[in-house]
């Protein structure tokens, strides 16, 4: 294809992104903070570039995958940010999950530099990331979101187009207060089975062939399980997610009592040391909060 794009921001979602890009034929540059992150995308054929400003530099598309409002703001719009440099008629994609406020925010900056902005977070994690088979939740223009399109595809089984910028970051937010809540749930419930006296693999069994049951109860029960915490979502990421749902519902009038409830057990699973690990730790401060063992 040829067509120069940018990636910023390696972590547990974009360097996966970014592998894709290259097996579909992009010219791709990235950066990222910490450089010796790129070397496997480089050596695959990535230009790494040592400031945003660079990335972005002669690049059609640039896409954004980072921790939160304060990362995304130095990236975008801090010094040797992509803003310095980004080219007329460039499509900005944010995909990280940032709130609806600051992507307004930047949104004003792209129309000022002439370019085109997408808010275009995404639903799966690392293994979807590798494979090539995220859903984009994209807000935004139509003329953007086809300019997109081919490089949206190379990383995504589907391109959900919810409406005006905004709309993706909207739509993600109460897609991972869901699942917040749900992943908080199974730990308060898994801990309340072991210490029931319930054959464990059977109770699970019930729960995910039932009602309750879904592709997120059963990967994250597998997880907590096997306390195998290896990322594939960070905790104190979705604490952060969780906190940015509440700020936005409270604009819609809405107050997510649960997210709060759920908020507060990740914090206590930050505050034991899990906040780097996977989002299904959160199980261990409850599992140890009567003296069993980690």
């Amino acid at each position: 294809m040829g067509e120069n794009v940018a990636i910023l921001g390696l972590g547990t979602m974009g360097a996966g992104m970014a592998m894709n890009l290259l097996k579909a034929g992009f010219s791709l540059t990235v950066y990222n903070r910490t450089a010796s992150k790129a070397q496997e995308l480089v050596d695959a054929g990535a230009r790494l570039a040592s400031t945003p400003s660079e990335a972005a530099d002669g690049a059609s598309i640039v896409i954004g995958m980072l921790a939160d409002d304060a990362a995304s703001r130095e990236v975008w719009t801090g010094k040797d940010g992509v803003l310095e440099t980004v080219k007329k008629g460039a499509v900005l994609i944010e995909s990280s999950t940032v709130s609806p406020g600051w992507i307004s925010e930047l949104a004003g900056y792209a129309v000022q530099r002439e370019a085109e902005l997408l808010d275009a977070p995404v639903t799966g994690s690392r293994a979807q990331a590798q494979a090539g088979q995220l859903s984009f939740l994209v807000g935004g223009n139509d003329s953007a979101l086809q300019k997109a399109t081919p490089a949206l595809k190379s990383m995504s089984k589907e391109i959900i187009h919810l409406g005006p910028v905004g709309s993706g970051a909207k739509m993600k937010l109460i897609n991972n207060f869901l699942c917040g809540v749900q992943v908080a749930s199974l730990a308060e419930g898994l801990t309340w089975i072991e210490r029931s006296g319930l054959d464990r693999e059977k109770a699970l069994s019930v729960l995910k062939s039932g009602a309750p049951g879904s592709p997120l109860l059963g990967a994250i029960s597998a997880r907590m399980v096997n306390r195998d915490y290896a990322v594939n979502f960070l905790l104190k990421l979705m604490t952060k997610d969780l906190s940015y749902a509440q700020v936005e519902a409270a604009n819609c009038d809405v107050d997510l009592k649960t997210a709060e409830i759920a908020r507060s057990l990740f914090e206590a699973a930050i505050a034991k040391g899990y906040g780097d690990e996977d989002m299904a730790s959160v199980i261990e401060p409850l599992r140890t909060r009567r003296g069993e063992n980690r």
